[in-house]
């Protein structure tokens, strides 16, 4: 059986759907799954055993680009899958199976995608209240129940790739790390202040720890505004934007806690079977939890939130700003935490 994924376009997304990719493989032997993803995302599948290979996406996000649709399509027909799982739900997605000739299209109804998807799935939020749950339910017949509890997402990176990627970035590793994940592609209302940050950082550094910050290019700027805020004594390194997805994951592998908000490198930490602190403001725990048994969660859990915006619409963001430094330590040091 060779099966095609349409892969979603979110790192922390792919990595919720790996207990499908698990599920897939106990259900059929010999099964071999190919993704379908865009480059950004490539880095966290190539760090899945289920998946074969992955087949580059070309498309912008909300991109409709039908020439190279059709294209694309016409190479993905000559691989001869049998079956397709398109994970998004967007109309866009599920065109290039359909235009590949795939037999079995399996997803979603979605963007009302009738006949795009010939094995269709209907959502019941409540039946299925997590995006990984929706996921790892496209290996089940539709409106059959969901086995629970799901396998957990697991990342592979070696002491190989860890050395490696340490040297490439001429840097050491210490004896006791804490990563900070400071970024949230999302928006500014998932992210922990700055000041909070370089607050825990100092408090970390009393106990041992050093302390690096990793992001994409695009949260470099908060990484400097949390050195701005930092104790001179406990200024953190900040290798935002400095590190491919790749040496992310390795780098996140070798740490002894990481601390992030609700974020692609949270789910990556949590893969990769680390100590997370994750610490949530405008989304919801119950949604996109980090599927780890070494996380704790922290939320306020405030009346206005989870509000789901990417800005505070109430313009005071009281979920992040009115958690604690000393409660989020008190999380990283093993004591209770909500």
């Amino acid at each position: 059986m060779k099966a095609l994924v349409v892969a979603p376009s979110w790192i922390g997304d792919s990595v919720l759907a790996q207990p499908l990719f698990i599920r897939l493989h106990e259900r059929i032997p010999g099964l071999q799954i190919d993704a379908l993803a865009p480059r950004w995302v490539a880095p966290v599948l190539e760090r899945m055993p289920q998946i074969d290979r992955i087949i580059d996406s070309p498309f912008a996000h909300g991109e409709l680009s039908l020439r190279t649709r059709h294209r694309v399509a016409r190479e993905l027909a000559r691989r001869g899958y049998q079956r397709a799982y398109v994970l998004p739900n967007s109309l866009k997605s599920a065109l290039i199976p359909f235009l590949a000739d795939i037999p079995e299209r399996i997803g979603f109804v979605g963007e009302t995608r009738y006949g795009l998807i010939n094995h269709r799935h209907t959502l019941d939020k409540k039946l299925l209240p997590q995006m990984a749950e929706r996921f790892a339910q496209l290996a089940e017949a539709p409106g059959a129940p969901l086995p629970r509890p799901l396998p957990l997402p697991c990342l592979r990176t070696s002491p190989a790739q860890r050395i490696e990627t340490l040297a490439a970035l001429g840097v050491n590793l210490p004896a006791k790390l804490a990563v900070f994940c400071p970024g949230a592609e999302y928006g500014p209302a998932k992210r922990w202040p700055a000041r909070h940050f370089a607050a825990l950082a100092a408090a970390l550094a009393r106990h041992g720890y050093a302390v690096w910050l990793l992001g994409s290019a695009k949260d470099r700027p908060v990484g400097e505004e949390i050195l701005d805020h930092a104790s001179p004594g406990s200024l953190p390194l900040n290798l935002c934007g400095t590190t491919t997805l790749a040496q992310a994951i390795d780098l996140l592998g070798a740490a002894s806690l990481v601390v992030c908000n609700d974020s692609g490198l949270m789910h990556v930490a949590a893969a990769l079977g680390r100590r997370v602190v994750a610490v949530y403001g405008s989304s919801s725990p119950g949604f996109t939890p980090p599927l780890s048994d070494q996380a704790t969660i922290i939320s306020l859990n405030l009346a206005c939130s989870p509000c789901f915006k990417r800005q505070c619409p109430l313009g005071h963001l009281d979920c992040l700003q009115q958690l604690t430094p000393q409660r989020v330590l008190a999380a990283c040091l093993g004591g209770a935490a909500a």
